[in-house]
């Protein structure tokens, strides 16, 4: 009895050694649940750098300078100079760019959402000018040979979003999506002019001869404060202690009198407090 009492001593005691080991009774099944072994939470700051296109569409953006300079004229009220279709067009540049971002994190288990900055320096811009010509005998018996000259340019050299995002960490792996309202610092230069070169009717005897005019508006906006709205997609990854490095892609709208569409990805570097 006393062996059969020895013997089953110790068959329990491996018996619990051996359940010790198991990953359901050391917890197991709790652990994993939460990936995130990186503290996000709290404020960062950090810098970056980028490279970027811009995309300006000038159609339309000297319209309403040329309503304005042909109001009450006879070639706009016979021949709707204004609407003339000015094939200003589209243009496209690729800067460069730096600047630095800064924000904070709220960290609930893995899921975080955030409120931060971002700040670039650049020459995001294009400029375009149109040409056009047409002649047409109006009611007072001369015809009008008329030129239609529209120029614009922008220069958008410093841009800051204001951003909420979101972002689920998976340990020191963090990506992320945001949306927000973007600002810039903007220079606009716009200019119409338009040529009138009336010629008399033949058909008409002892009309007198007329000299051409030359009518020209012009509007330059320097440090011109432009809005629009910002989204994008990008991820940190946790290097050492506070350290992160950070990939990023934005899409930048901005609305003005020359539509403006900004398109940078940027690798920047940042520190967690």
């Amino acid at each position: 009895m006393r062996r059969f009492f020895l013997a089953a001593a110790m068959m329990g005691a491996v018996s619990t050694a051996y359940a010790a080991d198991l990953p359901v009774l050391r917890g197991g099944l709790t652990d994993g649940l939460s990936s995130t072994s990186v503290n996000w939470g709290g404020f960062y700051v950090g810098g970056q750098f980028g490279y970027g296109s811009s995309n300006e569409s000038f159609t339309g953006s000297t319209q309403n300078m040329l309503q304005s300079l042909l109001n009450n004229t006879i070639i706009e009220e016979e021949m709707g100079v204004a609407e003339w279709p000015v094939a200003l067009g589209k243009q496209s540049q690729h800067t460069t760019a730096y600047g630095a971002f800064g924000g904070y994190n709220w960290q609930w288990t893995d899921a975080i959402i955030g409120a931060e900055v971002s700040y670039v320096h650049g020459a995001f811009g294009g400029q375009a000018s149109s040409t056009q010509s047409r002649i047409a005998l109006l009611s007072d018996n001369y015809f009008h040979a008329v030129t239609s000259t529209s120029s614009a340019s922008i220069s958008i050299s410093d841009l800051g979003t204001f951003r909420a995002r979101a972002g689920y960490a998976f340990g020191c792996f963090l990506p992320y999506a945001f949306v927000g309202v973007a600002l810039g610092q903007a220079d606009i230069t716009r200019t119409a002019t338009v040529t009138d070169s009336p010629i008399p009717n033949p058909a008409i005897p002892n009309l007198p001869t007329l000299l051409p005019a030359t009518l020209t508006a012009s509007e330059d906006q320097p440090s011109h404060l432009v809005y629009g709205y910002s989204a994008g997609l990008g991820f940190d990854v946790n290097l050492v202690g506070g350290l992160f490095l950070r990939g990023e892609y934005e899409y930048v709208r901005i609305t003005s009198n020359v539509d403006t569409s900004i398109n940078t990805v940027r690798a920047g570097l940042g520190y967690k407090f």
